[in-house]
Protein backbone atom coordinates (compact mmCIF):
# COMPACT_ATOMS: atom_id res chain seq x y z
CA UNK A 1 0.00 0.00 0.00
CA UNK A 2 3.07 2.84 1.05
CA UNK A 3 4.76 1.37 -2.11
CA UNK A 4 1.61 2.38 -4.34
CA UNK A 5 1.23 5.87 -2.15
CA UNK A 6 4.28 6.71 -3.00
CA UNK A 7 4.09 6.77 -6.70
CA UNK A 8 2.07 9.79 -6.96
CA UNK A 9 2.87 13.36 -7.23
CA UNK A 10 3.57 15.47 -3.82
CA UNK A 11 2.21 16.30 -2.13
CA UNK A 12 -0.94 13.93 -2.93
CA UNK A 13 0.85 11.25 -0.79
CA UNK A 14 0.67 13.43 2.14
CA UNK A 15 -3.13 14.08 1.56
CA UNK A 16 -3.70 10.70 0.60
CA UNK A 17 -2.33 9.81 4.04
CA UNK A 18 -4.44 12.18 5.92
CA UNK A 19 -7.87 10.91 4.28
CA UNK A 20 -6.84 7.63 5.58
CA UNK A 21 -5.77 8.66 8.83
CA UNK A 22 -9.42 10.37 9.01
CA UNK A 23 -11.25 7.77 7.76
CA UNK A 24 -9.95 5.03 10.01
CA UNK A 25 -10.60 6.88 13.13
CA UNK A 26 -14.08 8.03 12.03
CA UNK A 27 -14.50 3.94 11.23
CA UNK A 28 -13.04 2.18 13.88
CA UNK A 29 -15.42 3.13 16.58
CA UNK A 30 -18.10 1.33 14.52
CA UNK A 31 -16.13 -2.03 15.06
CA UNK A 32 -16.00 -1.31 18.71
CA UNK A 33 -12.78 0.09 19.49
CA UNK A 34 -12.70 3.04 21.78
CA UNK A 35 -12.51 6.93 20.67
CA UNK A 36 -9.12 6.98 21.74
CA UNK A 37 -7.56 4.13 20.37
CA UNK A 38 -8.92 4.85 17.13
CA UNK A 39 -7.43 8.09 17.17
CA UNK A 40 -3.87 6.87 18.29
CA UNK A 41 -3.85 4.23 15.50
CA UNK A 42 -4.66 7.01 13.38
CA UNK A 43 -1.67 8.72 14.58
CA UNK A 44 0.86 5.56 14.62
CA UNK A 45 -0.67 4.90 10.88
CA UNK A 46 0.33 8.73 9.92
CA UNK A 47 4.01 7.97 11.74
CA UNK A 48 4.60 4.74 9.46
CA UNK A 49 3.74 6.35 6.21
CA UNK A 50 5.73 9.23 6.93
CA UNK A 51 8.66 6.73 5.29
CA UNK A 52 7.19 8.28 1.84
CA UNK A 53 8.14 11.46 2.15
CA UNK A 54 12.14 11.83 0.51
CA UNK A 55 12.87 15.02 3.09
CA UNK A 56 12.34 15.26 6.33
CA UNK A 57 9.90 18.03 5.84
CA UNK A 58 8.14 15.42 4.25
CA UNK A 59 7.97 13.35 6.57
CA UNK A 60 6.91 15.67 9.01
CA UNK A 61 4.13 17.03 7.05
CA UNK A 62 2.92 13.15 6.60
CA UNK A 63 3.44 12.06 9.90
CA UNK A 64 1.48 15.16 11.93
CA UNK A 65 -0.67 15.98 9.35
CA UNK A 66 -3.55 14.07 11.54
CA UNK A 67 -2.07 14.64 14.84
CA UNK A 68 -2.20 19.00 13.84
CA UNK A 69 -5.70 18.58 12.05
CA UNK A 70 -7.30 16.24 15.33
CA UNK A 71 -5.98 19.11 17.70
CA UNK A 72 -7.14 21.97 15.96
CA UNK A 73 -10.80 20.09 15.29
CA UNK A 74 -11.49 19.40 18.46
CA UNK A 75 -9.92 22.64 20.42
CA UNK A 76 -10.95 25.46 17.60
CA UNK A 77 -14.09 26.63 17.55
CA UNK A 78 -14.41 27.12 14.09
CA UNK A 79 -17.16 26.97 11.03
CA UNK A 80 -16.95 23.87 9.04
CA UNK A 81 -16.53 26.52 6.05
CA UNK A 82 -13.43 28.64 7.93
CA UNK A 83 -11.50 24.65 7.28
CA UNK A 84 -11.67 25.66 3.50
CA UNK A 85 -9.80 28.77 4.30
CA UNK A 86 -6.44 28.07 4.70
CA UNK A 87 -6.55 25.29 1.52
CA UNK A 88 -7.69 28.19 -0.99
CA UNK A 89 -4.71 30.22 0.28
CA UNK A 90 -2.56 27.35 -0.54
CA UNK A 91 -3.97 26.60 -3.92
CA UNK A 92 -3.47 30.79 -4.60
CA UNK A 93 0.10 30.44 -3.94
CA UNK A 94 0.72 27.42 -4.66
CA UNK A 95 -1.51 26.51 -7.72
CA UNK A 96 -2.22 22.87 -8.72
CA UNK A 97 -0.48 22.71 -11.98
CA UNK A 98 2.76 24.12 -9.75
CA UNK A 99 2.96 20.91 -7.22
CA UNK A 100 5.23 19.30 -9.62
CA UNK A 101 7.93 21.95 -9.06
CA UNK A 102 9.11 23.07 -4.88
CA UNK A 103 7.15 24.76 -2.68
CA UNK A 104 8.03 27.62 -1.14
CA UNK A 105 12.04 26.90 -0.34
CA UNK A 106 13.52 30.60 0.69
CA UNK A 107 17.40 30.67 -0.23
CA UNK A 108 19.77 31.19 2.69
CA UNK A 109 21.20 34.60 1.85
CA UNK A 110 24.58 33.69 2.52
CA UNK A 111 24.42 30.34 0.42
CA UNK A 112 25.77 31.36 -2.60
CA UNK A 113 28.72 33.94 -1.50
CA UNK A 114 31.68 31.76 -3.23
CA UNK A 115 29.67 31.09 -6.74
CA UNK A 116 30.92 34.20 -8.28
CA UNK A 117 34.63 32.28 -7.56
CA UNK A 118 33.58 29.04 -8.61
CA UNK A 119 31.66 30.36 -12.15
CA UNK A 120 32.96 33.76 -13.29
CA UNK A 121 30.67 35.68 -15.32
CA UNK A 122 31.88 38.50 -17.72
CA UNK A 123 30.10 41.27 -16.01
CA UNK A 124 29.72 44.38 -18.26
CA UNK A 125 26.99 46.28 -16.51
CA UNK A 126 27.50 49.22 -19.08
CA UNK A 127 27.75 47.45 -22.21
CA UNK A 128 24.23 46.11 -24.07
CA UNK A 129 26.18 42.60 -23.50
CA UNK A 130 25.67 42.67 -20.14
CA UNK A 131 25.23 39.32 -18.37
CA UNK A 132 21.81 37.95 -17.40
CA UNK A 133 20.86 35.86 -14.80
CA UNK A 134 17.07 33.90 -13.89
CA UNK A 135 16.10 32.21 -10.88
CA UNK A 136 13.75 30.17 -11.97
CA UNK A 137 10.73 29.89 -9.82
CA UNK A 138 12.07 33.06 -7.43
CA UNK A 139 9.38 32.45 -5.12
CA UNK A 140 10.07 35.67 -2.63
CA UNK A 141 12.82 36.86 -3.53
CA UNK A 142 15.22 34.93 -1.30
CA UNK A 143 16.96 33.34 -4.51
CA UNK A 144 17.72 36.70 -6.42
CA UNK A 145 19.08 38.73 -2.88
CA UNK A 146 21.33 35.88 -2.61
CA UNK A 147 22.12 36.15 -6.60
CA UNK A 148 22.23 40.32 -6.28
CA UNK A 149 25.25 39.43 -3.50
CA UNK A 150 26.78 37.45 -5.53
CA UNK A 151 26.84 38.91 -8.80
CA UNK A 152 26.07 42.84 -8.00
CA UNK A 153 26.57 43.94 -11.77
CA UNK A 154 24.57 41.63 -13.59
CA UNK A 155 21.15 42.17 -14.41
CA UNK A 156 18.61 39.69 -12.13
CA UNK A 157 15.29 37.92 -13.45
CA UNK A 158 13.05 36.20 -11.71
CA UNK A 159 10.32 33.75 -12.87
CA UNK A 160 6.92 32.86 -10.63
CA UNK A 161 4.23 31.11 -11.81
CA UNK A 162 2.12 32.02 -8.14
CA UNK A 163 1.16 36.19 -9.20
CA UNK A 164 0.99 36.38 -5.20
CA UNK A 165 4.57 35.43 -4.80
CA UNK A 166 5.22 37.13 -7.95
CA UNK A 167 4.29 40.23 -6.83
CA UNK A 168 5.92 40.12 -3.19
CA UNK A 169 9.09 39.19 -4.92
CA UNK A 170 9.41 42.13 -7.23
CA UNK A 171 8.45 44.47 -4.12
CA UNK A 172 11.27 43.04 -2.29
CA UNK A 173 13.78 42.97 -5.14
CA UNK A 174 12.97 46.43 -7.03
CA UNK A 175 16.29 45.75 -9.26
CA UNK A 176 15.28 42.58 -10.49
CA UNK A 177 12.67 42.15 -13.24
CA UNK A 178 10.18 39.79 -12.27
CA UNK A 179 7.43 37.79 -13.91
CA UNK A 180 4.74 35.91 -13.86
CA UNK A 181 5.35 32.58 -15.56
CA UNK A 182 5.80 28.65 -16.35
CA UNK A 183 10.00 28.17 -15.57
CA UNK A 184 9.48 24.55 -17.84
CA UNK A 185 7.95 26.91 -20.96
CA UNK A 186 10.14 29.60 -20.44
CA UNK A 187 13.35 30.08 -23.05
CA UNK A 188 16.41 30.30 -21.12
CA UNK A 189 18.72 30.38 -24.05
CA UNK A 190 18.99 34.47 -22.94
CA UNK A 191 20.72 33.55 -19.85
CA UNK A 192 24.36 32.97 -19.16
CA UNK A 193 23.54 31.28 -15.38
CA UNK A 194 20.11 29.76 -14.37
CA UNK A 195 19.31 28.98 -10.84
CA UNK A 196 16.99 26.49 -9.18
CA UNK A 197 15.54 25.84 -5.76
CA UNK A 198 13.92 22.88 -7.03
CA UNK A 199 13.27 19.25 -5.69
CA UNK A 200 14.53 15.99 -6.35
CA UNK A 201 12.09 14.77 -8.97
CA UNK A 202 12.35 18.19 -10.79
CA UNK A 203 16.50 17.88 -11.11
CA UNK A 204 16.05 15.61 -14.12
CA UNK A 205 13.60 18.26 -15.80
CA UNK A 206 16.19 21.03 -15.15
CA UNK A 207 19.09 19.46 -16.61
CA UNK A 208 17.32 18.50 -19.57
CA UNK A 209 16.00 21.97 -20.21
CA UNK A 210 19.37 23.15 -19.96
CA UNK A 211 21.25 20.72 -21.79
CA UNK A 212 17.83 21.70 -24.38
CA UNK A 213 17.97 26.17 -24.26
CA UNK A 214 21.49 27.06 -22.75
CA UNK A 215 23.98 27.85 -24.48
CA UNK A 216 27.69 26.54 -24.87
CA UNK A 217 29.59 27.95 -21.25
CA UNK A 218 26.39 29.19 -19.40
CA UNK A 219 25.60 27.32 -16.18
CA UNK A 220 23.03 25.81 -14.46
CA UNK A 221 23.21 26.18 -10.46
CA UNK A 222 21.22 23.88 -7.80
CA UNK A 223 21.23 24.61 -4.12
CA UNK A 224 20.62 21.34 -2.49
CA UNK A 225 19.50 18.69 -4.98
CA UNK A 226 21.78 17.08 -7.73
CA UNK A 227 21.49 16.78 -11.41
CA UNK A 228 22.42 14.03 -12.31
CA UNK A 229 22.21 13.92 -15.66
CA UNK A 230 24.97 15.98 -15.98
CA UNK A 231 28.82 16.05 -14.55
CA UNK A 232 29.50 18.84 -11.83
CA UNK A 233 32.28 21.96 -12.32
CA UNK A 234 32.05 22.65 -9.08
CA UNK A 235 30.15 21.19 -5.78
CA UNK A 236 30.14 24.06 -3.03
CA UNK A 237 29.56 23.45 0.81
CA UNK A 238 26.69 26.21 2.79
CA UNK A 239 27.16 27.38 5.71
CA UNK A 240 24.33 25.50 6.56
CA UNK A 241 25.42 22.32 5.16
CA UNK A 242 23.81 21.68 2.06
CA UNK A 243 25.68 21.73 -1.05
CA UNK A 244 25.71 24.12 -4.08
CA UNK A 245 25.56 22.26 -7.77
CA UNK A 246 27.41 24.22 -10.28
CA UNK A 247 26.86 22.90 -13.48
CA UNK A 248 28.82 24.20 -16.89
CA UNK A 249 27.10 23.58 -20.32
CA UNK A 250 30.13 22.40 -22.80
CA UNK A 251 28.32 21.47 -25.64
Amino acid sequence: MLSYLARFTWPLPAVLVWGLAWGGAALLPYLGVSAWLATASACLMGVAASVLGATWWRRTMIGMGYPVSWLLANTASLPGWAWLLPLLALLLIYPLNAWRDAPLFPTPSDALLGLARAAPLPLLPSSSSSVHILDAGCGLGDGLIALHGAYPDALLHGLEWSWPLRILSALRCPWAQVRQGDIWQADWSTYQMVYVFQRPESMGRAANKALSDLRPGAWLVSLEFEAEQLQAHAVLPTPDGRPLWIYQIIN
